[in-house]
């Protein structure tokens, strides 16, 4: 394993960082402003939409998808260091690079799984930035954690799919340009393999019978630059039997496809964080006295800063083997290792962005400081793409099988 970087990723990480100080970080502040003064909190934020022109002008633009024919063309170990940096602005650099989710799972989807005419309606205005998307799987009458579980009803009528079925904290359904869903449902309900009962299928969000009936909040924030989280109805909403992506039975795996590279791209952003976390410490630190001297100077500070460098050091090694493992044994072979980044990287981020937190006090639970809203999106992805637990379990049953 060499994980320096080559000549590609180190230019375009050079041009990432000039990118985000000339252009991210100044934004931050005056998107929070804009958005204020909107008459809808869902209506595109101007600068956001500067910024998206610029970073596509700059070839700053699709990073995330490996596939060369629809995107950069990077492979997991190079699309690492770009994620992380974006990752220390995890609102508004994923979103003006075209690198947020749900977007980048449901192109890696329509790149993967959808036929000729799929990939031209929907695929092509995604990675062109002209519409958004949203992947509709979790609901909120079952235990989500395991898919299986899922209750939403696709039904064959004729030539048409019939989808019933309730949906909530469904990203990207609340932003205006959101034109497609992609819906997980069961359309062999009874069918004897329980990985094989589910089906994925495009809506468009103009179906009849869709209705997007409220923004649900994440520890108190609604997360407008992705879309933000929605509950949604399907009451027999009807597409084209066309519009099934895959074959039958194919949703499940389509769904693990879909979330293997959305959990690493997620511990690469959680890490930037965590950086971005250490560099506010260590200004708060330098420019604060509390008894005395400098906060610098504490013991406790210093131990708090000291831990979260190593944690950082020993997570970024982690994500960039499984990267590795992905690029060269494919996501099957690295299974072991992205659960074990799913598990440790979020828990271990929430602890460096909790000492951050109680370094600035009362600053750093307020609207002044990027760390409360750097937490909730941190502690979310301990539940997000399946819950710490559910991962432990998986991981767990096959470190005993080696030995049973």
């Amino acid at each position: 394993m060499d994980f320096a970087f080559d000549a590609r990723t180190e230019e375009l990480r050079a041009r990432l960082l000039v990118f985000m100080d000339e252009y991210v970080y100044p934004a931050e502040a005056v998107a929070h402003e804009q958005r204020a003064g909107l008459d809808s909190p869902w209506e595109n934020v101007p600068v956001v939409e500067e910024l998206k022109a610029e970073a596509r002008r700059q070839g700053l633009w699709n990073l995330f998808l490996p596939d060369s024919e629809h995107g950069a063309g990077l492979t997991n170990l190079q699309y690492a260091p770009l994620a992380e940096i974006m990752g220390r602005s995890p609102q508004i650099a994923p979103t003006v690079t075209n690198c947020a989710a749900p977007d980048t799972g449901n192109m890696e989807v329509l790149a993967q799984f959808g036929d000729e005419a799929q990939k031209k309606q929907w695929l092509r205005p995604l990675l062109a930035g002209e519409i958004r998307s949203a992947f509709a799987m979790t609901e909120p009458d079952v235990a989500s954690s395991d898919a299986t579980n899922i209750t939403t009803h696709i039904e064959r009528d004729g030539d048409e799919y019939v989808i019933t079925g309730r949906k909530w904290y469904i990203s990207g359904a609340m932003h205006p340009d959101c034109a497609i869903f992609i819906v997980m449902g069961k359309t062999d309900p009874d069918g004897a393999d329980i990985r094989r009962q589910q089906s994925m299928v495009l809506v468009p969000r103009d179906t009849p019978g869709v209705t997007v009936k409220r923004a649900m909040r994440v520890f108190g924030y609604e997360d407008h630059y992705h879309g933000g989280h929605a509950e949604v109805v399907f009451d027999h909403a009807r597409v084209p039997v066309s519009n099934l992506i895959g074959e039958e039975g194919g949703g499940f795996a389509i769904a693990q496809a879909r979330l293997g590279p959305g959990r690493i791209h997620h511990c690469m952003r959680l890490i930037g964080m965590a950086e971005r976390a250490i560099e506010l410490m260590c200004r708060r630190a330098v420019s604060r006295d509390a008894f005395g001297k400098a906060l610098a100077q504490q013991g406790v500070v210093q131990n708090w800063i000291a831990d979260a460098r190593v944690a950082v050091e020993q997570l970024r090694l982690l994500v960039l083997k499984t990267a590795w493992m992905m690029d060269t044994v494919g996501n099957r072979g690295a299974h072991t290792e992205i659960q074990a980044i799913k598990i440790a990287t979020p828990r271990t981020v929430v602890g460096i962005l909790d000492r951050a937190i109680q370094l600035y006090g009362a600053g750093g639970v307020s609207q002044d400081f990027p760390l409360a809203e750097l937490y909730a999106g941190a502690r979310t992805l301990m539940i997000a793409d399946g819950p710490d637990e559910v991962h432990q379990r998986s991981l767990a049953r096959r470190e005993l099988k080696k030995y049973l």
